[in-house]
């Protein structure tokens, strides 16, 4: 994997990894809130026989640091439209997921020229619109015991299924970040509202959920998916928040599909 750092018009530098083949054609992967680009760790290497992957470590998760100011997901794509003027200078296919799409949702309403197709997973428009989890869930991942929260997220993210232990997942958040940088991290997620962006979404737009998502529940897939113009919707049976990666091998095949 190659690393650089690609600066920001405020200066922030942003850590960005490398992988696949020198010409392959790009993709851009967007992790979830409060992750660094380990989120792709057991999926980008599905894309990687032909793509070249982008993945970025948003401000204040693995190599990004610096001040915390009050981020937001428009400051995330715009970060993410610097890494993509600055490495290819034209539209790529994006694929965002949680936070992620959030993100991936406001870069291509307000950079359209920079994204050919779009693929939003396990993710919301934000706003008075969205369906937000509930508050049972809100109080579990809350709880002032780590493990506790960790055994929560397992449930969250995975089925049963899933042969791992809490601590072996890479999608539970970087555990170098500060207080400061998780909190400035939620709430740019919690202020996300994409609802009037949506329709000014030109890309091609494919829209993935699990049936059994808690975190981000599933309600808020034929939203976007309604909002998006032409996008299309699948929904994953069973799956659960990471359904993404446990199921990346019935899922990266539909998203190759997508972008070929």
């Amino acid at each position: 994997m190659e690393t650089l750092t690609v600066p920001t018009s405020d200066g922030f530098g942003i850590a960005v990894q490398l992988a696949g083949p020198d010409d392959g054609p790009p993709l851009l992967l967007l992790a979830g809130q409060a992750n660094n680009h380990h989120w792709w760790d057991h999926v980008r290497g599905g894309f990687e026989d032909r793509w070249r992957t982008i993945s970025l470590d948003q401000r204040g998760t693995g190599d990004s640091r610096g001040p915390v100011t009050e981020w937001s997901t428009r400051l995330f794509a715009a970060d993410a439209a610097a890494v993509v003027e600055h490495l290819v200078g034209g539209p790529v296919p994006v694929y965002g997921t949680s936070m992620g799409g959030r993100v991936a949702q406001v870069l291509a309403g307000e950079h359209p020229e920079l994204v050919d197709r779009l693929v939003l997973a396990c993710t919301s428009p934000g706003g008075a619109h969205a369906h937000e989890r509930d508050a049972a869930v809100r109080r579990e991942l809350a709880h002032p015991d780590p493990a506790h929260r960790r055994a929560v997220l397992r449930d969250l993210f995975y089925t049963d299924a899933w042969p791992h232990r809490p601590e072996d997942s890479v999608l539970f958040g970087d555990r170098a970040m500060s207080a400061d940088e998780t909190r400035a991290h939620l709430r740019a997620s919690a202020r996300h509202d994409a609802w009037d962006l949506l329709p000014r979404i030109t890309a091609p737009t494919l829209v993935l959920h699990g049936t059994d998502d808690r975190m981000v529940p599933t309600a808020n897939a034929p939203l976007l998916a309604e909002r998006i113009p032409g996008a299309l919707l699948h929904l994953h049976e069973g799956g659960r928040h990471g359904f993404f990666e446990e199921s990346a091998t019935d899922i990266t095949p539909l998203v190759r599909e997508f972008l070929e």
